[in-house]
């Protein structure tokens, strides 16, 4: 039963600085849930995130600019993403450019750590006068030292690039950053309005005023410059210790061919450490492809990401919407440990003492959000009766809610989460066994496999023993191109039939689309054993297609066509 209570210009090749914006990220992160979009009008027409001394001239443009673009691609500027959520990401050595280190169209980046491709474009990769392939362009001042430049371009984007970050005809000067880590960037109102609705407001709407700097305090010089680069260029280099604040930037300013690449970059990294922070500005960026893709990872490692850093940095409102989550696929007390941690954190941001008092009146009605009585007896007395967080009474109608036979009305759900349901790829048509034909003898059994789109392998389905009741120690191993993500070991019983026998790893695996992944056993035990046969080279269930080859590893017989694991256990994408 369930009762709710009532309630100056730099050279492209340094590295801009990040500071400020980045490192304030607890009271960014607060101040993004109480923007609006008006505010967002506001300061991208204004240029500055303070913008009260001018309310009508602001209120004006504001309505220009909401003519110009649709309500949800407007952003707040007091909206700027955090130094956390890009430390979460893979290391900056990753990164997505779509010039640069290119052979030819078709090429993959070597830039990239990981499998990726770059977004469609809104129009073909330009290319150089002789229909090759993008080449890097040069810019800046050096470009235009000489005084027939213009001669050495073959194209209007070579000219147009020539001119970025430089003070050659510019007539205004950006200074990008918060106070005391400012950066001066000179540009081309011409060209930014070619490329932005908001520039062109700013520089030559109705009510646009001449002034020769602009100061944008809420937007990183790193992700500025980004923006500038693919306005001016058509280039888009996206790191990964920036490309949210790119994304901030694009968003910001109306570039929605940028702000799609940003996205489309997230989308191949997130992880369960990175899962729960991305979905949170996901919500505020309003990204439903990248919340979607968030909320699959959350809910199939959520044992791994409730107890992520990222976990602890997002907003009330995101923490509400995960715990009140049916499908997240983890034990009630890790959960409410989780937000114990996130109760914690929040009062540290808050500056006041993290009693379980404090803890409370931050937790408001989200507590009632915890199924607190789904837990074991152990697992309460354990956690939540002595964490301080609940009243005596609370505590008593718990307990008795567990042990009596009348048992009492409780504020906090009762039923449990349903969770993933398992699904299995069966890998052959049938079984069989003859005599001294298949032995498990500490050998490795191995099958290398493919998906079409991500999923979470959860363990496998194996064969045992033929011709009698036996037990097997199991090490069960999951590769990425050589690399091992998983490895657990684990036992089973075998009662002499042909059913296969199910072992798991200690948390769901993530597997990205068309990478090749490696699963294998090595299993101990003495007596004959059953195995597959008639094996299919492509497997779909539910969606996710799979494609098995030959796994080098396998040195006891399984190939595509027969021998060992049977089956592949997952949680798949859903729609």
């Amino acid at each position: 039963m369930f009762n709710p209570p009532v309630s100056r210009s730099f050279d492209d090749s340094e590295a801009p600085k990040t500071c400020g914006i980045v490192q304030a990220f607890p009271q960014c992160l607060n101040n993004i849930s109480r923007s609006t979009p008006s505010q967002h009008a506001n300061n991208n027409l204004n240029g500055n995130s303070s913008a009260s001394d001018e309310p009508s001239r602001l209120n004006c443009i504001q309505r220009e600019i909401e003519c110009l673009a649709p309500s949800s691609n407007r952003y707040s500027s007091s909206n700027s993403p955090s130094s956390t959520v890009n430390s979460l990401l893979p290391p900056s050595s990753s990164s997505y450019s779509t010039t640069n280190n290119i052979s030819n169209h078709n090429s993959s980046f070597k830039c990239v750590s990981q499998s990726y491709s770059p977004p469609p474009s809104p129009t073909p990769l330009h290319k150089n006068s002789i229909g090759t392939s993008p080449i890097p362009l040069a810019s800046g001042p050096e470009v235009t030292s000489d005084p027939n430049w213009q001669a050495t371009k073959a194209n209007v984007r070579e000219r147009n690039a020539a001119m970025f970050n430089n003070d050659l005809m510019s007539d205004i000067t950006f200074i990008v950053g918060p106070k005391g880590c400012q950066q001066k960037i000179p540009a081309h109102k011409y060209v930014l309005a070619t490329g932005s609705a908001v520039f062109f407001a700013m520089f030559y709407g109705g009510l646009a005023e001449n002034r020769n700097e602009i100061e944008i305090p809420d937007v990183e010089p790193t992700a500025f410059f980004a923006l500038l680069r693919y306005i001016y260029c058509d280039d888009i280099c996206l790191e990964a210790d920036s490309v949210l604040l790119t994304l901030y930037a694009a968003k910001k300013y109306l570039v929605p061919h940028l702000a799609r690449a940003c996205v489309e970059y997230l989308e191949t990294s997130i992880t369960a450490r990175n899962a729960c922070v991305l979905l949170n500005q996901s919500r505020l960026f309003e990204e439903p492809d990248l919340m979607k893709q968030c909320w699959e990872v959350i809910d199939a490692q959520a044992e791994l990401a409730l107890s992520s850093e990222g976990f602890t940095e997002i907003d009330f409102s995101t923490l509400e919407t995960i715990l009140n989550r049916e499908t997240l696929n983890a034990k009630e007390a890790s959960i409410f440990h989780a937000t114990l941690d996130w109760a914690k954190m929040e009062c540290s941001r808050r500056n006041i003492e993290p009693t379980p008092g404090n803890q409370r009146k931050i937790l408001d009605k989200a507590i009632f959000l915890l199924r607190i009585p789904t837990m074991t007896i152990e697992e309460f007395a354990n956690g939540p009766a002595q964490s301080g967080l609940l009243s005596l009474q609370e505590t008593t109608d718990i307990f008795l809610y567990y042990t009596a036979r009348n048992k009492p009305i409780l504020s906090f759900p009762t039923k449990k989460r349903l969770g993933l349901k398992v699904q299995i790829c069966h890998r052959f048509q049938s079984s069989a066994y003859r005599n001294n034909q298949w032995r498990y003898r500490g050998r490795c059994d191995s099958i290398q496999f493919t998906v079409d789109r991500r999923i979470f392998i959860v363990g496998f389905g194996l064969y045992g023993s033929s011709n009698a009741s036996a037990d097997y120690k199991v090490k069960m191993e999951l590769k990425k191109m050589g690399k091992v993500l998983a490895e657990d070991h684990t036992k089973f019983f075998s009662d002499g039939s042909s059913n296969t026998f199910r072992v798991y790893f200690q948390h769901p695996i993530q597997v990205e689309a068309e990478t090749f992944y490696t699963a294998s056993v090595v299993l101990d035990g003495n007596e004959l054993s059953f195995f597959g046969q008639d094996g299919l080279n492509e497997v779909t269930v539910d969606k996710v297609t799979f494609n098995f080859h030959v796994s080098s590893d396998s040195t006891n017989g399984t190939n595509v066509h027969g021998g060992q694991i049977p089956e592949l256990l997952f949680y798949g994408a859903r729609d």
